[in-house]
């Protein structure tokens, strides 16, 4: 049976920790470095019922169109789409070093689950974003959750693996934390917090919590673990305030986007407006 200590921290000392990074200089960036960093570290994402060959095709084309050599302004770093439009998104990208993210899950049993990333890993996704089962979770049912994760990245095969929380659903940092541990510990590559489509997502005490998690099984094993927030970061402003909090948990190891990627929709345009303003 998985068990997991509690996040050894209060909620006050995770607000004053936020206050106290956001009002720190940027330490690795000048704020114009940190908005192509961010550029190039976002998952440009369309994750609607509404979905089609057109949008994703516009998606991809703004993904590349962000990218100028001559200004140093990457493109960004994937885009995320629905296991059908994997193949698609990827003959438009064959010739970029854009990803293919593709989110598989959610409520569905095991069986499925496995065959919808075993079908987006052979359309050609580089990345899954997979999601925890909450409900077995919030039960207490830990060891379904490491073990559907465990699964699902064995099924990913050499595609890269973002294991969703949805950190709105779990709202305590004990919850968050030991998600956390649990996703690192079955084999994710990345934790993300949420999937953007619940009322809460991704937030700093949430990323917070979330890093602190990745930096403690660090310092045990030496292995590092990326982190994606996700939702509900739409300016210029927020988006610099994760990059402060990463860099002081984390450092400057994770500054790039092996490690560190942001998942947005309306993001890109808000930063390019401000590179080049």
């Amino acid at each position: 049976m998985i068990t997991y200590k509690k996040y050894p921290r209060t909620e006050e000392s995770i607000a004053q920790r936020i206050k106290e990074y956001g009002e720190m200089p940027l330490k690795y960036f000048t704020e114009q470095e940190a908005y192509r960093f961010i550029l190039g570290v976002i998952d440009l994402t369309t994750l609607e019922g509404s979905d089609n060959t057109q949008k994703i095709n516009e998606l991809c084309a703004t993904a590349i169109h962000f990218k100028d050599e001559v200004r140093q302004i990457p493109s960004t770093a994937a885009v995320c789409v629905y296991p059908p439009f994997v193949a698609q998104a990827k003959q438009l990208l064959v010739a970029t070093d854009i990803h293919v993210a593709s989110v598989a899950g959610g409520q569905s049993p095991i069986e499925v689950k496995l065959a919808e990333v075993e079908y987006a890993v052979k359309a050609g996704a580089d990345e899954i974003d997979m999601v925890i089962s909450r409900g077995k979770f919030l039960e207490g049912d830990y060891q379904t959750v490491a073990d559907e994760i465990a699964a699902i990245k064995k099924a990913c095969g050499t595609a890269r693996l973002k294991v969703i929380l949805e950190t709105g659903e779990l709202k305590t940092a004990d919850n968050i934390y030991a998600a956390s541990r649990i996703a690192i510990d079955a084999g994710a590559d990345f934790i993300k917090t949420s999937t953007g489509k619940i009322s809460v997502n991704a937030t700093p005490e949430s990323f917070l919590v979330m890093l602190d998690a990745i930096s403690d099984y660090y310092k045990e094993t030496g292995k590092m673990v990326g982190m994606k927030p996700a939702g509900g970061i739409s300016d210029a402003e927020t988006s610099i305030l994760y990059i402060k909090i990463l860099e002081s948990v984390l450092g400057e190891a994770w500054l790039n986007k092996h490690y560190f990627r942001i998942g947005a929709s309306r993001l890109a345009n808000k930063i390019q407006e401000k590179i080049q303003g």
